[in-house]
């Protein structure tokens, strides 16, 4: 069994639970935040982790967002000393049922204003079939919790050296326009799939240094299109 496939199957074998949660409520805001700071919460599975390479994709965006007043959030926390916040919301191995089972409380601790969510390459691995309607629900809890939060939600980076998922991932993606378009207008699409290859990834599914420099590219244009994404919220 080559690496590559024994990396492709080790995401379906991680299987995480969280524990039980109450009904979502409004979000308090976080006391512990730089004064004036945009929080922007990082959210999802390895790849917002940064497996390969701690920190990823957030290691660009924090140097493309040089100059404004940010504050990376969430109940994680790694990366090199060039990034500038570790904070994130990166889990490795979870789902989007996963990710749910714990955004209660990890909104709630943190009162993101920005969401930035990747998710859903764990659903499409195991093949958990219904993964567009779980990341609907996600985003709606999301909602809930954060009403005045600016949450972009990406189409998720290619598997191309494996035809079966990457045609999981084609489907998944052409579903997010729709999901995200109809919970209105602080839901953003942002494509991180198209003009990714094999050559971005280090191991068929994680990027490596240049796909995650690409992925933080994306973020920081789609974040740059919507002023009001860091702007810090009232408080």
């Amino acid at each position: 069994m080559s690496w590559r496939i024994v990396v492709v199957l080790a995401l379906g074998l991680v299987v995480l639970t969280g524990p039980a949660q109450t009904e979502p409520t409004p979000a308090r805001p976080a006391s512990t935040e730089p004064a004036g700071s945009v929080r922007i919460m990082p959210l999802g599975d390895s790849i917002t982790d940064g497996f390969n390479e701690p920190g990823g994709y957030r290691i660009v965006l924090w140097q493309r967002l040089s100059g404004r007043n940010v504050d990376f959030v969430g109940s994680a926390s790694n990366g090199p000393r060039v990034l500038g916040d570790h904070d994130h919301e990166g889990h490795s191995g979870y789902r989007i049922d996963q990710l749910d089972a714990g955004i209660v409380s990890w909104v709630r601790s943190a009162n993101p204003r920005t969401v930035l969510l990747h998710a859903g390459t764990n659903d499409l691995v195991q093949n958990h079939s219904g993964a567009p309607a779980r990341l609907g629900a996600l985003i709606d809890k999301i909602r809930s919790l954060a009403p005045l939060a600016e949450v972009f939600v990406a189409q998720i980076t290619p598997i191309p050296d494996n035809a079966v998922l990457e045609e999981r991932v084609r489907a998944y993606n052409a579903a997010i326009p729709g999901i995200v378009a109809e919970r209105g207008q602080r839901n953003h699409l942002v494509d991180m799939h198209s003009g990714f290859t094999a050559a971005d990834l280090e191991d068929g599914v994680h990027p490596n240094s240049a796909g995650y420099a690409k992925m933080a590219d994306r973020w920081a244009a789609a974040l740059e299109s919507v002023p009001e994404s860091l702007v810090p919220s009232a408080r």
